[in-house]
């Protein structure tokens, strides 16, 4: 009974990470390449869509990139501005960042400009993050205009109550006050008359990360009052290409008071088109796996409307991320002023959660996905980071965090070895046993039992350090993932990224032949990559594996001496950080378990295992202790 139950377990585990294999690799790699493809085709050139200026009409939905209402809306809801045109085809960034009058934007941390037409952030590179782990490649280019391939852009506004009152919009070319480009400490003020009594202005300061704080205010000139809703924006053309991960989330993402985190897909919006919350407090915008850009109103503020939406322009899908805040009714002679953040940038931990404390954003923290395991995965990082500040090596970091781990375990996994190490020195009374009831498998697992329990021996405890390990690794797995941090971090060597598989291959003879993944696919060539790591990481299992001695079962033997070759296969194209941790983390095992097992006089049989791989038979009398 007990070795079945052994065997049920060990292939269960072998199951469970061959299906987060597939979910969380072969399954996305598949996805990424034909979202890539739907990239490419949706980048075909597009109808032109409606006329500038031109509102939308009963029954359609709200133009994508603008607020609006719903069909049928009520008087003094807020109404839908005017779009920008883009031609039929995109064309060229820099083409496209030409065609409107611009105001730079240039800090220490970011790069890029203000278009003076619809006052859009329209334009932002990231200076300290490169596309390769090349210093000298281009940044990462997060917002990008409309005309453009990728648009991705945060609008402000206000959304006049009845028609007659004329806002800026997407078409209004602004003015800006003085000269200079926006940089930390020197704010840009950006003006516009509407020419029937109201004047707009809008401030915008940003800081030296990557927080855009803007003011709108408008001033009535006018004889009679005027209701106006604030809105802000951020838009999306284009499906973007994400990394398909099941365990990652890429898309709309919030925090809207009791709706809680909110976190839906690109197809979710293709799908439902609009997913609403009314009267509610948060945050909300979009998340790749790195980068974001979501609007962070004042945690008072109280969102009139909140939206996810999507919608399309020609043959283009779009996706936007919206609110409404409430009326206001501005007297003649009075100003109304409204307040609105751009959080645009990397998801940097201490940025993030600085920002969450500073200004007092609900959950802010979870715009990085840190997953099922919170309370493993984000204090796993805190110390990670915190060994890495002290080493300035995030590989070095990972490897004395395992021994934190298996100083914190050494407990559970000396009760466990113990155990093993007293199953071993038995060995010779289960095997009499097997002898003398060699027909009859209910008396010899009665009998074991009785033995079990006579020595006090739990069969099942060589299991637990595994169990235990399992959340661990995952939260690891997680934290190389999705942390901003760990990518292009490197190691020594060859490792240059520790968020990227080892780039070495043995199928591909290190480089002389093509990758697998060129003439296979992502699915099966991806499966074919084993590199220098993934093969160290392969052998200290197997060694883990051989200290113990070698099951007296042989289906279960069997299952045993097949498993390091398949972890093998299924963990070395995992982020080489994580397998570094396995290597290490079964090095420290072996240690442990030769240790604890020499400590309670039981033989170590790797050795003896080792040689009789290579044929050399154990003696008879080398197997009794």
């Amino acid at each position: 009974m007990t070795d079945s139950k052994n065997t049920i377990l060990a292939i269960v585990l072998s199951a469970i990470v061959l299906i987060a294999w597939q979910y969380f690799y072969a399954m996305p790699q598949a996805e990424k390449q034909k979202l890539a493809q739907l990239q490419a085709q949706q980048n075909q050139p597009t109808p032109a869509p409606t006329a500038p200026g031109q509102p939308a009409q009963p029954g359609q939905a709200a133009t994508p990139g603008i607020p609006g209402t719903l069909p049928g809306a009520s008087p003094g809801a807020p109404t839908v501005p005017g779009q920008v045109p883009i031609s039929a085809a995109p064309v060229s960034r820099a083409a496209a960042l030409a065609a409107a009058p611009r105001v730079p934007v240039s800090t220490s941390s970011v790069q890029g400009s203000i278009s003076l037409r619809g006052g859009r952030i329209d334009d932002l590179a990231m200076l300290k993050f490169r596309e390769t782990v090349d210093p000298k490649s281009p940044p990462v280019v997060l917002l990008s205009p409309s005309g453009s391939a990728d648009p991705f852009y945060a609008e402000f506004g206000w959304s006049p109550a009845t028609p007659d009152i004329k806002v800026p919009d997407a078409n209004t070319v602004w003015t800006q006050q003085g000269s200079g480009a926006l940089d930390v400490g020197k704010p840009v003020t950006l003006t516009w008359n509407n020419g029937a009594g109201l004047d707009f202005r809008r401030t915008i300061s940003i800081d030296d990360k990557f927080l855009f704080t803007i003011k709108d205010e408008v001033v009535n000139k006018s004889d009679k009052a005027v209701s106006l809703f604030p809105y802000a924006l951020v838009s999306r053309h284009g499906t973007p290409v994400t990394a398909g991960y099941y365990i990652l989330h890429e898309g709309p993402v919030g925090v809207l008071g009791e709706n809680g985190l909110l976190e839906k897909s690109y197809s979710d919006l293709t799908e439902k088109k609009e997913f609403s919350y009314a009267n509610t407090k948060g945050w909300l915008g979009f998340t790749d796996k790195y980068w974001a850009a979501v609007l962070a109103p004042e945690p008072t503020a109280n969102l009139l409307k909140a939206k996810f939406s999507g919608g399309t322009l020609g043959t283009v899908k779009t996706y936007q991320s919206d609110y409404i805040l409430d009326q206001q009714t501005i007297a003649p002679g009075a100003t109304g002023t409204a307040n609105a953040r751009l959080f645009a940038g990397a998801k940097e931990v201490r940025v993030v959660d600085e920002y969450e404390k500073a200004l007092n954003l609900d959950r802010f923290d979870r715009l990085i996905d840190w997953g099922w395991f919170y309370f493993i995965t984000k204090p796993l990082f805190i110390v990670i980071d915190w060994l890495f500040h002290l080493f300035g090596n995030f590989g070095v970091a990972i490897l004395l965090v395992t021994v934190l781990i298996k100083v914190a375990f050494f407990p559970l996994a000396n009760k466990s070895y113990a155990s093993m190490a007293k199953m071993k020195m038995v060995q010779p009374q289960m095997l009499a046993l097997r002898e003398r009831y060699p027909d009859d498998r209910a008396k010899q697992q009665q009998e074991l039992m009785a033995l079990y329990k006579k020595e006090k021996i739990n069969p099942l405890a060589g299991c637990l350090p595994i169990l235990v390990q399992i959340p661990v690794f995952f939260s690891l797995y997680k934290v190389l993932f999705v942390t901003i941090e760990m990518r292009h971090a490197p190691f020594f060597g060859w490792i240059k990224d520790l968020s990227a598989p080892d780039p070495t291959n043995i199928f591909s003879l290190f480089g002389l032949l093509p990758e697998p993944t060129s003439y296979l696919g992502p699915a099966i060539g991806s499966f074919l990559h084993v590199g220098v790591w993934g093969i160290i990481m392969g052998i200290t299992m197997w060694a883990q594996m051989k200290l113990n001695p070698a099951p007296p079962d042989p289906t279960q033997k069997m299952i045993f001496d097949w498993m390091p070759l398949i972890f093998t296969f299924m963990l070395a194209s995992f982020p080489a950080g994580l397998v570094i941790y396995w290597a290490w983390n079964n090095t420290l095992s072996v240690a442990q378990q030769s240790y604890i097992m020499h400590k309670h006089g039981s033989k170590i049989e790797l050795w003896d295992n080792v040689k009789e791989l290579f044929g050399v038979k154990k003696k008879p009398e080398e197997k009794k202790t």
